[in-house]
């Protein structure tokens, strides 16, 4: 069956643009959010926006989930009634980040109706869905998939498939949120440190960026652990969630994560002390308050 007609549900920082995106690449796009700020949006970017999941998912060949969790996501589908209002071979894909577990009792319960599901977490951040240039990491039989090809491309330059098996794109987006929240981390200990000594921070960050101590995450984050205020492109929060995530994961897999326990642990203490909607990068703030030189 062909995928045309699609349903977009969760139109935040991310799932605004993505939906957006879909529309201008000529798919026909009902978008559900809870807010109706965002339902005006996107009904202002040339969508067509629905009062309840139902609404959104009636008759589509293809839903998109862009929602905050697998909770999130199990109540669109069961108790918002947006799985019945689907095609009978209407698929299904999750593109939030979820629990590997949670993902896969959440494919069965798909399955149990006839439809097909894509585990297909992304990353990238409001940067990649704004500029169509997500990280799309696949897992679904090849026939699934190629299925929805065509709409995945409008998303993303890079798609992978993964496997299979639902359960397997969150299992991947996990390890990618494992080494992503590390690495914010290590640079915010090394550039405190820096700062705890005196050293022009500018001039450090400089140095380091083009040295082999660099990674994405130190060339991105880091000159917005300068700022006092830095604009949020994936808030503290995002990492308190992800990197719980990731321990789930591991302790499912038997797998000792004693990196991300500690990463985990300095996004906990940012966010508890009322930052967790700021910008990611300044879990630099929970090394300053260690050292004793304030927030």
């Amino acid at each position: 069956m062909a995928v045309n007609r699609l349903a977009f549900v969760g139109l935040g920082a991310m799932g605004l643009p993505m939906a957006i995106h879909l529309v201008t690449a000529g798919f026909p796009v009902r978008g559900y959010d809870l807010r109706p700020g965002s339902r005006a949006a996107f009904e202002a970017a040339g969508g067509v926006s629905a009062e309840t999941p139902a609404r959104a998912t009636e008759g589509a060949d293809a839903l998109l989930l862009m929602v905050v969790n697998a909770a999130q996501a199990e109540d669109v589908l069961f108790a918002g009634g947006a799985l019945d209002a689907l095609a009978p071979d209407a698929i299904v894909a999750l593109m939030a980040t979820c629990p590997p577990e949670a993902v896969e009792r959440l494919a069965e319960r798909v399955a149990a109706t006839g439809r097909r599901f894509v585990d297909a977490p992304v990353s990238g951040g409001v940067v990649g869905a704004e500029a169509a240039r997500l990280t799309i990491m696949a897992a679904a039989p090849a026939g699934t998939l190629a299925a929805l090809r065509p709409v995945l491309d409008a998303l993303g330059d890079r798609i992978f498939h993964v496997g299979p098996r639902p359960g397997q794109g969150a299992t991947v987006k996990a390890v990618n949120q494992l080494l992503c929240g590390v690495h914010i981390a290590a640079a915010a200990e090394a550039l405190a440190l820096a700062g705890r000594v005196g050293v022009d921070l500018a001039v450090v960050l400089e140095i380091l960026s083009g040295s082999s101590a660099a990674s994405w995450m130190l060339r991105d984050r880091g000159p917005r652990m300068l700022e006092a205020e830095p604009r949020v492109t994936s808030a503290v929060d995002i990492f308190v969630k992800d990197l719980g995530i990731v321990l789930e994961a591991g302790r499912g897999a038997g797998a000792a994560l004693p990196l991300a326990a500690l990463a985990h642990q300095l996004f906990v203490s940012t966010s508890g002390r009322g930052d967790g909607a700021a910008d990611d990068s300044q879990v630099v703030r929970a090394y300053r308050l260690l050292n004793g030189d304030g927030a």
